[in-house]
């Protein structure tokens, strides 16, 4: 009986799939060529508009020089106090007025501290290029290692031509091998998301600097102010932004990969190509429509505790054992399973258990012993009547382990025995009845 029980089970829980993500309508318009917001910790898509789409990201490319940066310190390949004697060509790139730049003179010894931090804070893309030079020795090896360092990171939709995200042209002639004069690196507002999430969680140290609204750079007339207007005392301040990276070219247009947290919940933002109600690109575009993302966020998400700890699953509190002293084991949640929601929409979602079938014999059965604990499977939710947008990882679910809540010891050999012989007579016993009652 217990075999039928199981083959049941699994007939069940077979029907019982999460569907595919369906990018679900929203009435929020956002002004931009693409857009984005994710809240961290889960990965959870709120908001997208032409997420895979590969666009100009400009100098939100410096994310990924960021992040190889930090690598490279982890592994103690190069160091913060390291002093990276300034070449040539980053000497002239740096000096360009029309750049976002501090002047770097040929020759001269700049920590590798000072460069990251006139990138992090003015986007300087001379000291950018100093230190791909200090990691790689040359901006073209650099450019490899982004391209590598995107694969294995699971980016999709990119392609980097140089470590500042300026037009190729902007580089005297000096472009990286492999790349045309006129390039530009691209990413989808996905991956560019994907990739701030991941060097926040990496490098969770990069918000240190990201978030400093103005800095001293050596001796020169003023200060560097970041072009994050949205960091406390700027133009554009909003509460709880502390991050992350701007970009601005005529190909890519005005945008912004920001970061923010309330309370327990920090999202990530991202505009391609964001322009203001007059249509035009403009900083009050880019961080108008972010504010816009942002405030969409925080006044309609929360982390909500969808199913607690320990939850049985109705009608599935158990699952059926073979070999065991006991035919079946009771199972549950072993952690509670919470989700980022709309607000208001907690009781909206219904379970959906999914059997590990590693775990199951031929006939779908669990196989003693089990151990206390043991994982048999993982429960996920999944909304009434409703499509979302995922998450940042596609085919992603939410899940929480499903375990046993008892051990099962093994069955000896003489009850194995017994129930095999108890078996074959009720079989039998079975097979008379039939036969007795077609008689009649």
């Amino acid at each position: 009986m217990y075999i039928a029980l199981g083959l049941a089970v699994i007939v069940m829980l077979s029907v019982i799939q999460l569907p595919e993500r369906a990018f679900a309508e929203t009435s929020l318009d956002v002004n931009a060529d693409a857009a984005i917001v994710v809240e961290v910790s889960t990965g959870k898509i709120l908001y997208a508009k032409n997420i895979d789409t590969a666009l100009g990201i400009a100098s939100m490319t410096k994310m990924m020089t960021e992040y190889l940066m930090f690598e490279a310190i982890k592994e103690k390949k190069i160091s913060w106090d390291q002093e990276q004697i300034i070449s040539e060509y980053v000497h002239q790139v740096s000096k360009d007025t029309a750049l976002s730049n501090v002047g770097l003179e040929v020759g001269k010894p700049y920590t590798i501290r000072e460069l990251y931090e006139a990138l992090a804070i003015y986007s300087a893309n001379g000291a950018t290029i100093a230190i791909a030079e200090a990691i790689a020795g040359s901006e073209s090896k650099f450019v490899k290692m982004m391209n590598e360092k995107a694969e294995e990171l699971g980016l999709d939709n990119y392609n980097f031509v140089n470590s500042t995200g300026l037009n190729n042209q902007s580089l005297l002639g000096k472009h990286p091998d492999g790349t045309g004069p006129e390039d530009e690196s691209v990413m989808s507002a996905r991956s560019t998301a994907k990739l701030a999430a991941q060097l926040m969680k990496d490098f969770p140290e990069v918000l240190e600097t990201s978030s400093v609204p103005t800095m001293k750079f050596r001796d020169l007339i003023g200060e560097m102010t970041n072009w994050n207007k949205m960091l406390p005392g700027l133009d554009f301040e909003y509460p709880g932004v502390d991050g992350l990276k701007t970009g601005t070219t005529d190909f890519a247009g005005r945008s912004f990969t920001g970061t923010a947290k309330r309370d327990d919940m920090r999202i990530i933002t991202v505009v391609m190509n964001a322009k203001d109600s007059d249509g035009n690109s403009s900083d009050k575009g880019r961080f108008g429509e972010t504010r816009k993302l942002m405030d969409y966020a925080f006044a309609n998400f929360s982390m909500k505790e969808i199913f607690p700890k320990n939850y049985e699953l109705k009608g599935k509190k158990s699952l059926p054992v073979t070999k065991g002293k006991e035919k079946s084991v009771k199972i549950h949640t072993e952690q509670p399973l919470q989700l980022v929601i709309k607000n208001g929409e907690e009781k909206s979602f219904n379970p959906v258990f999914t059997v590990d079938k590693k775990k199951m014999n031929k006939e779908g059965v669990l196989t003693a012993p089990l151990k206390k604990g043991e994982q048999v499977g993982t429960l996920g939710a999944v909304q009434k009547g409703n499509e979302d947008d995922g998450f940042l990882e596609k085919g992603y679910t939410q899940t929480v382990k499903v375990v046993t809540t008892e051990k099962v010891e093994k069955a000896n050999w003489f009850v194995l025995m017994m129930r095999g012989v108890g078996g074959f007579f009720s079989d039998i016993w079975g097979s008379a009845t039939d036969m007795v009652k077609g008689w009649f």
